[in-house]
């Protein structure tokens, strides 16, 4: 149909829902119980915030309407995928999957503790990152005092294995 038979005022704006966290499209989507959890409760809050919507122009809640439940679908992708790892019958004494790492990281004299988590729970800020990432991946199946070597672009970090938990 021709521009010029569409009314303006009737185009409504798409919304731009920003993606969830990277998961490449072959690599499984491990996730710790907590983090399913965690996905479980941002649907319901999806669902409360989308079921108490309180906007009378009707083109404004249809556009709040469609982002919620693109969210949703997304998050809905996630959920579905999720595969929970058990982390009591994880091998104790490896790095693996839902580990707790204590790490002397180069000449630092401080430690510094992450746990390994599924792509949606990694928050470094809260010392989680995530099974995909390089970190992640160099300390995989490493044990206590093993070391690992990240290699960066002018230089090699060393992390070395203090402790592990789970």
């Amino acid at each position: 149909m021709s521009r010029g038979f569409v009314n303006e005022d009737d185009q409504e704006e798409i919304p731009f829902v920003p993606p969830r966290a990277d998961l490449p499209a072959a690599v499984t989507n491990y996730v710790t119980q907590f983090g399913l959890d965690a996905l479980l409760d941002e649907k319901q809050k999806l669902i409360n915030e989308k079921e108490q919507i309180d906007i009378t122009n009707e083109k404004e809640k249809r556009i709040t309407t469609n982002y919620i439940n693109a969210k949703l679908k997304l998050l809905n992708e996630r959920i579905l995928t999720a595969v929970v790892i058990d982390l009591s019958k994880q091998p104790q004494n490896e790095v693996r999957f839902g580990s707790f790492i204590t790490l002397k990281i180069g000449d630092d004299t401080r430690l510094q503790r992450y746990q390994i988590v599924g792509v949606d729970e990694a928050d470094i800020s809260k010392g989680k990152i995530s099974f995909i990432s390089p970190i992640a991946r160099i300390l995989t199946d490493k044990k206590l005092g093993d070391k690992a070597v990240l290699k960066l672009v002018n230089a090699e970090r060393v992390f070395e294995i203090m402790e592990i938990s789970h």
